[in-house]
């Protein structure tokens, strides 16, 4: 399958420069750039949709380009709803190192661009480049930046932009002269990236479209070459009909454990997340989330219409994109631990190595030689699943903790041997 053919088959396409899509095939100068801003330090499956779109192109011959908006983030992109709250220079230091790592564990030889094996040798070495775009507009001059960009634009075209008729027009919140620049901002961006680089395309989110194109009219005016812009649809989530992301108070995150300001999702929630699709958005999830191509997909999706109530597309699902983002060793656990505590597996027949990989998901206590065992006060403890033993034991007395399945109500109980804890309806903790 070709490359235009594979974004139409799983749904990467919006708005787009590009007139005859097969033009992507055997486009000459195959490189892109793609951008996200540190407005948080984690990215969500939100961006998670962009960033497979990346490895898409990657795996057809692209090469990528992953721009960390350590200029624009201090700006902040304008929602339709009103003005982003700024982040202080510290915090936008912190969330570009986080994200950074998102971006290039998942567009990478190991992550979804991964093309080993695939039969075109030409696919199997490529460079991932980051760059960040506070490196070059660190020592831009206010008045020479309005000469050549500012003039570049008139008021009539910034006026144009949906985002900006939303905020200025009747109803609307109003935009400060921060936000309504940001756009050219970004449309430098990809002329620097033209110039220094040679790319030609930028590859963005639906809403990203008009600041791209910002982009096109520099090259264009200041090169008198073409680029081009290639944006994929928005992710919504099926069930509410939101999109996903971090706006929506919806999100999902990529980190799986807490980097400083509480955005994270654990692995097993994340696994949980896509396991409980419904049959109606599991294959266009499938189709964006995954590295499955359209064959495999297909199968799975038949072998689910024979049987589904074995939820076989859904555990394809949550298999394939915990792989992507958190890798084989983290789903095969997680798969493990929910076939324990949701499928009646018993904790019993487990090998050292599955129990190993457990312990990478759950607060974990150590038995040993020198502490053979732990009374469940203490576990719940040491394990955060209470804040003090106070709390333990009203729990336990509610009947709200369980071990190995079991509710224990007995606030004496001792624990020494391998087992599970489960504190109400999804907290749990290993003794092992």
């Amino acid at each position: 399958m070709k490359l235009s053919e594979e974004l139409i088959c799983r749904g990467f396409q919006a708005e787009t420069t590009i007139k005859d899509l097969t033009n992507l095939d055997e486009r000459k100068s195959k490189k892109f750039y793609w951008g996200a801003d540190p407005s948080a330090d984690s990215l969500t499956i939100g961006n998670l949709a962009a960033l497979m779109m990346c490895a898409c192109f990657v795996r057809h011959g692209y090469k990528p380009y992953l721009l960390v908006g350590g200029a624009t983030g201090q700006i902040g992109d304008p929602k339709e709803t009103g003005e982003r709250d700024l982040k202080t220079l510290e915090e936008v230091d912190h969330n570009k190192a986080c994200i950074k790592k998102q971006m290039e564990s998942i567009v990478s030889p190991d992550g979804a661009a991964n093309t080993k094996d695939d039969g075109n040798a030409e696919n199997d070495n490529w460079e991932l480049t980051t760059v960040d775009n506070y490196d070059w507009f660190k020592n831009i001059n206010y008045l020479d930046f309005l000469r050549t960009v500012g003039k570049a634009f008139s008021m009539t075209q910034l006026l144009d932009r949906k985002f900006i008729q939303n905020r200025i027009g009747e109803g609307g919140s109003g935009i400060s002269y921060a936000e309504f620049s940001y756009t050219l901002i970004q449309g430098y961006d990809f002329w620097h990236l033209y110039k220094e680089y040679g790319i030609d395309l930028q590859i963005c989110g639906a809403d990203q479209y008009g600041n791209a194109s910002s982009g096109i009219h520099l090259i264009n005016k200041f090169e008198n070459a073409e680029a081009d812009v290639w944006s994929t649809p928005l992710v919504i989530d099926p069930a509410t009909g939101r999109k996903f992301g971090k706006s929506e108070g919806n999100a999902i995150w990529l980190a799986p454990t807490d980097n400083g300001q509480g955005n994270y999702t654990s692995v097993f929630d994340f696994y949980q997340f896509w396991l409980n699709q419904t049959d109606e958005s599991v294959e266009y999830l499938l189709k964006i989330y995954t590295i499955y191509n359209k064959e495999e997909i297909e199968s799975i999706l038949a072998e689910h219409r024979e049987h589904p109530e074995q939820r076989i597309a859904q555990k394809a699902l949550a298999k394939g994109v915990t792989e992507v983002v958190h890798g084989r060793t983290s789903a095969k656990a997680a798969i493990t631990l929910t076939e324990i505590l949701f499928g009646g597996k018993k904790l019993g027949v487990l090998s050292e190595g599955e129990i190993e990989e457990i312990a990478l998901l759950l607060p974990t206590i150590k038995l040993d030689e020198d502490r053979t065992q732990i009374s469940l006060v203490d576990a719940l403890l040491e394990t955060e699943l209470v804040t003090s033993k106070t709390e333990a034991r009203t729990m336990i007395k509610q009947g709200a903790i369980s071990v190995n399945g079991e509710k224990v109500t007995d606030e004496n109980y001792m624990i020494m041997s391998l087992s599970i804890l489960k504190r109400g309806k999804n907290k749990f903790a290993l003794v092992r």
